[in-house]
């Protein structure tokens, strides 16, 4: 059975190309375009061999294309191949180079879409309106799939991270995803392309682990983000500042805006925790959705940081946040933060 359009995501779809299940019709956009590239390069890959793409691959870029030609070429039949692809790119511009052209006009094609073309459509830096006329006709024709390519921040990023690393068959502990995701960012040619390098470390099904990154990443097991977030948790004065010096030391691998990005997320997420009905780690679970070893810190962490101190705490990071930025402030950053775990440990 087809999987449902709204299950669909970039994973899950990328898995199915690879295995050589092609759809008539992608429709690829969002505002992450790092997932538009790389499944629409799939499935030129997966469709056709390079003898063949000399015949049977349009390409064209929304401020030159026509889009009542690539229609045209769509109803066309592939040259000595089971199937063409007409990839549009950037299709965002449509309509920018001076032709009257609309993403509309394919909606009437991909109503009934030929079985031997592959239509991929690739619109970067935006969503594609869900009722427009070629939404509208994706979603009523079967087979066809959109797939929006959402944005990755410092906020979803871990999530990101965890996805693509279930994807390629390894396992991955909390400790390392932070640590990736404190070293490497939201980057996500980088990151995947670091994740694909321990891969090759560790095997099929093998396990990234803390020792792993800083072996071949450069990042420290022991004086990283995780580490810190810990010491808050236990109130470890002496371990978070040690912590905190090892970022003043090493500035490139630790920005200490990143620390106050993570300090602000984990205080957030306990301030909503300390409010629940339910204080358990498994209320922690199902309410905030956070894994069971997340919850089991939030639940240490709710033993000596109340509802109080976390909005206090929450408005010493938002002010420090504004002084790294320049705001009323010309203090060095890691001077901020010494002074922010201060505030924090005895709150």
């Amino acid at each position: 059975m087809a999987e449902k359009k709204n299950e669909t995501t970039y994973f899950s779809l990328l898995k199915e190309v690879e295995a050589g299940n092609l759809r008539p019709v992608y429709v690829l956009h969002g505002e992450e375009p790092y997932y538009i590239d790389k499944l629409s390069d799939a499935i030129v890959d997966a469709a056709l061999t390079e003898d063949e793409r000399d015949f049977n691959l349009t390409i064209a870029y929304g401020n030159e294309a026509d889009v009542k030609a690539l229609v045209a070429q769509c109803n066309s039949f592939p040259v000595m191949a089971a199937r063409q692809v007409v990839l549009l790119r950037e299709a965002q511009n449509v309509g920018k180079g001076g032709n009257s052209s609309n993403l509309d006009y394919f909606s009437h094609y991909i109503s009934r879409p030929l079985e031997s073309t592959v239509l991929v459509v690739c619109h970067k830096h935006g969503t594609i309106a869900a009722r427009s006329e070629l939404m509208t006709a994706v979603k009523g024709s079967e087979g066809c799939v959109a797939v929006e390519s959402k944005k990755v921040t410092e906020w979803n990023v871990r999530g990101v991270i965890n996805d693509y690393v279930k994807s390629i068959g390894c396992t991955i502990d909390e400790k390392s995803l932070i640590m990736l995701r404190d070293s490497v960012g939201t980057d996500l040619s980088r990151l995947f392309g670091e994740i694909d390098k321990l891969r090759l470390l560790v095997g099929e099904k093998g396990s990234i682990t803390p020792e792993l990154i800083e072996k071949n990443i450069g990042i420290s097991k022991d004086y990283n983000n995780f580490e810190l977030e810990d010491a808050l948790i236990r109130k470890d004065a002496a371990k978070a500042f040690k912590i905190v010096d090892y970022f003043e030391k090493n500035p490139k691998n630790n920005p200490a805006i990143v620390t106050v990005a993570m300090m602000f997320g984990f205080f957030s997420n306990l301030l909503v925790g300390c409010t629940l009905r339910d204080k358990s780690q498994q209320g922690l679970v199902a309410e905030l959705k956070v894994s069971p070893f997340r919850a089991k810190k939030m639940v240490e962490a709710m033993g000596r940081y109340k509802t109080a101190s976390c909005v206090n705490i929450i408005s010493y990071l938002r002010e420090c946040d504004a002084k790294m930025k320049g705001i009323n402030s010309r203090q060095d950053s890691y001077a901020l933060l010494k002074e922010l775990i201060y505030k924090v440990l005895h709150s």
